[in-house]
């Protein structure tokens, strides 16, 4: 089974072509390879071998590095001054000369090796260029489709790439199938013992706010732009903005008429995820109370050495302030870059005379569990006494 040299020269040509890989790649390749089957064949392991092609040909011709000695010990290294001298007529001892060596087939092994090997460094090479293309969309969001689900990993398919979308870069509770068409942020590219590998991302801030930038035209002109964000893909995003043009209603811009804007980058997310926009502010104080919407804020203290904020807001906002579970302090702390501590206003200082009688009775006596409070009785003999002098005057 010899290689048939003309017949790999044709083949490289379309291998190029069809893999859209440049030729001279595709050439080098495969010289390393007839390199590797020359030294198989009629050298040793560690001999510094070059091996030149032409394609028109089909010839192949190989280049032995050896040492010029004075007297040759192995020849498959050295070789002899005045040998050397015939090659190349400044040849000095100590240094290197390529001995030209032309090659006319290899052996079964060796031509076995050099295709497997072919292949191999052909896939390896078609996968450089392809990462190195997708090396410069870096940091935007491209179209995709899923290509499978292998457990909490899920592989798209880019075009000329596969890429993995992580458990930890996907937006929870959103299901994907094989086919689904959907939009992804390329977030890096990995190089590991693999190969290298595309990560694409649909739970990052970045991606939200791309989508953002798809819709909303005037980030593009610089006119408005987004300063701080925090997500909890699937959940719920905030977003603070800016404008730099006088007049111009940041949040307005960023939600469009309608909401047309906004609604249109929750429908890519999903519409269980809720975007929260607000006004930035260099004011810490006001910045937290904006983050915190749409909580009623009553006062911020602000540690600046802590990074702690203390944040108060009347008793009926404090659910709100927390949201569920926390998320909407820990989402407000995440944009403004301060630990924030919400706590419920203290009541007023000097309270109604009704109400302090009532507190008064209740605290010499307190009301039974199945009575009613002592303030309540009163107000009811008062009404009853009414109702009966009104009774008593209608009758005479």
């Amino acid at each position: 089974m010899d290689l048939d040299f003309k017949q790999l020269g044709v083949a490289i040509r379309a291998i190029a072509e069809e893999k859209n890989l440049p030729e001279d790649s595709v050439q080098e390749v495969v010289e390393q390879a007839l390199a590797a089957a020359y030294r198989r064949d009629y050298g040793e392991r560690e001999q510094e071998v070059r091996v030149k092609m032409n394609l028109n040909t089909g010839e192949v011709d190989a280049y032995v590095s050896k040492e010029i000695v004075e007297t040759v010990t192995n020849p498959a290294y050295e070789i002899s001054l005045s040998e050397a001298s015939t090659r190349q007529k400044n040849a000095k001892l100590g240094e290197t000369i390529e001995v030209h060596e032309k090659v006319e087939s290899f052996g079964r092994v060796a031509a076995q090796t050099a295709k497997q090997v072919i292949l191999q460094r052909l896939r390896e090479a078609e996968r450089e260029i392809v990462m190195n293309e997708y090396e410069d969309k870096i940091g935007t969001v491209i179209n995709a489709s899923v290509a499978r689900v292998e457990g909490n990993v899920v592989r798209v398919d880019l075009g000329k790439a596969q890429g993995i979308m992580p458990r930890s870069e996907q937006i929870q509770g959103e299901r994907y199938y094989p086919g689904q068409r959907l939009k992804v942020y390329l977030k890096d590219v990995e190089r590991g013992f693999r190969g290298p590998q595309l990560i694409v991302s649909r739970g990052n801030r970045e991606f939200v706010e791309w989508l953002f930038r798809g819709e909303v035209p005037e980030m593009e002109s610089g006119a408005v732009e987004i300063k701080a964000m925090a997500r909890e893909a699937g959940i719920r995003s905030k977003i603070a903005v800016w404008s730099n043009v006088p007049g111009v209603d940041p949040v307005g811009t960023f939600v469009g008429g309608h909401g047309t804007r906004v609604n249109a980058v929750m429908s890519e997310i999903g519409e269980q995820e809720k975007i929260d926009i607000i006004v930035f502010s260099d004011n810490p104080i006001e910045f937290i109370t904006n983050a915190l919407s749409p909580t009623k804020v009553a006062s911020v203290t602000i540690d600046q050495a802590a990074n702690k904020a203390q944040v108060r807001v009347p008793e009926d906002q404090l659910s709100i302030a927390i949201g569920k579970g926390g998320q909407n302090v820990r989402l407000a702390s995440k944009l403004t870059g301060y630990e924030l501590d919400i706590a419920a206003e203290a009541a007023a200082s000097s309270p109604k005379p009704e109400e302090t009688q009532t507190e008064a009775v209740d605290t010499e006596k307190p009301a039974p569990a199945n009575k009613p409070a002592p303030g309540r009785i009163k107000r009811k003999t008062e009404l009853e006494s009414s109702l009966i002098e009104a009774i008593e005057e209608h009758g005479e």
